[in-house]
């Protein structure tokens, strides 16, 4: 039976997937196989030798040290998509907010309580003081054309927005799904310079060739349009809070929508700061769950990796009959010749296999359907050097 601890509160969605005949579901579960969790902070936990699983039920992986998980041989999990939908919603919503003075009008009208009869006269004389301008013909640039941005992209583009998307890694499936009338942008600056709104939605990278952490700064903000209104609802640490306070008071950016609300922005004027509502629907809160739960079903029964944020995405369909190695290992020359050796030398056929590499490290994985088993395979396997986990399913 598989060991899952709950570290937050998990929506049934998730845990009414897991077949309680194989599994173990716990928040209180000491030595587990996988944990399902939402905002728990891991960095300083203690990880057990038969962990083999992290799910988080969402996207941001910040709360897991995910390069010891990676040195330990644990897979960790997101659920990119999953929140989609509500966080287009929120981005949708800040489109407005930015454009047109909302906020500021409902609260000058909260103002007028007392009144009484005067009220309809004191809007119509005092609602001037909101205007503010139509999306239908403005441009919108989108950075990041995942799950979210896609979504943003096609939106934007159906309520008569001039869209213009920035991704390098966009899948092919992404690109696929876009409308025609998503102009692709060259680069960020193209980006800065054609767009009256920005919305940013790509990840949180600190490291590596493109990172993100402060892609929004004082130089990337000197190339966009007078008065540019930008949403964030992606990372706080992703915009400089400082130069987007500066050019907040220059007018250079005339409205500022965050998600993540901190000391340096509550209460400036033009900021607009969310609570941190993105993906905070019970419907996004059930698909992040069911998701969760799904992949880690799939990669304790199966072996499959889907959306792991520190290891490839491998995946053979299961027929059922075929016993499944896995293997976890260093991705070095000669590798997949001399796993094949250690199966092929005890006179097992292997009848299927992939394997892939994470991009950007050395981290590798395979996966092999084999005609049989017999003791010592696993031992015979993991003597390899460079390996670093290995499963075996019957």
């Amino acid at each position: 039976m598989y060991k899952i601890k709950t570290m937050n509160s998990i929506a049934a969605a998730g845990t009414d997937l897991f077949n309680r005949a194989k599994y173990s579901v716990s928040p209180d579960e000491p030595s587990p196989d996988a944990l399902l969790i939402r905002s728990a902070k891991l960095h300083d936990l203690v990880f057990n030798d038969n962990l083999l699983c992290i799910a988080r039920s969402g996207v941001g992986t910040n709360n897991i040290p995910e390069e010891r998980c990676t040195e330990a041989g644990i897979v960790v999990f997101n659920t990119p998509g999953a929140n989609a939908d509500a966080v287009k919603e929120l981005v949708l919503c800040s489109l407005l907010l930015s454009s047109r003075d909302i906020l500021g009008g409902i609260d000058w009208v909260r103002t007028l309580e007392g009144s009484g009869d005067e009220i309809p006269a004191l809007v119509e004389a005092g609602k001037n003081r909101f205007v503010g301008p139509e999306l239908l013909g403005k441009s919108l640039g989108v950075i990041g054309l995942g799950a979210v941005g896609a979504k943003i992209a096609n939106d934007a583009a159906r309520l008569g927005m001039n869209v213009y998307g920035y991704d390098p890694y966009i899948s092919v499936d992404v690109a696929w799904g876009l409308r025609t009338n998503v102009r692709k942008a060259s680069d960020y600056g193209e980006i800065y310079r054609s767009s009256d709104y920005i919305t940013i939605h790509t990840p949180y990278i600190t490291e590596g060739k493109t990172p993100t952490h402060h892609l929004i700064n004082g130089s990337a903000i000197s190339q966009m349009k007078d008065g540019v209104r930008i949403i964030n609802l992606s990372r706080g640490e992703i915009v400089n809070d400082d130069d987007m306070l500066k050019a907040l008071a220059s007018g250079k950016v005339s409205k500022y929508v965050t998600d993540f609300p901190n000391s340096k922005l509550v209460g400036v004027p033009n900021v607009i700061a969310i609570p941190h509502l993105g993906a905070s629907t019970p419907e996004s809160e059930e698909k992040c769950a069911y998701m969760a739960a799904a992949q880690i079903i799939d990669y304790l029964e199966n072996g499959n990796i889907i959306n792991s944020v520190n290891m490839p995405r491998v995946a053979i369909p299961r027929s059922g009959t075929e016993p499944r190695v896995c293997v976890m290992h260093k991705n070095i020359p000669d590798m997949i010749a001399r796993i094949s050796g250690a199966v092929g030398g005890r006179g097992i056929n292997i009848e299927n296999m992939v394997n892939a590499a994470v991009r950007g490290s050395d981290m590798a994985y395979t996966l092999l359907d084999v005609s049989r088993v017999e003791n010592g395979l696993r031992d015979s396997v993991t003597a390899l050097d460079g390996v670093l986990r290995v499963r075996i399913l019957t």
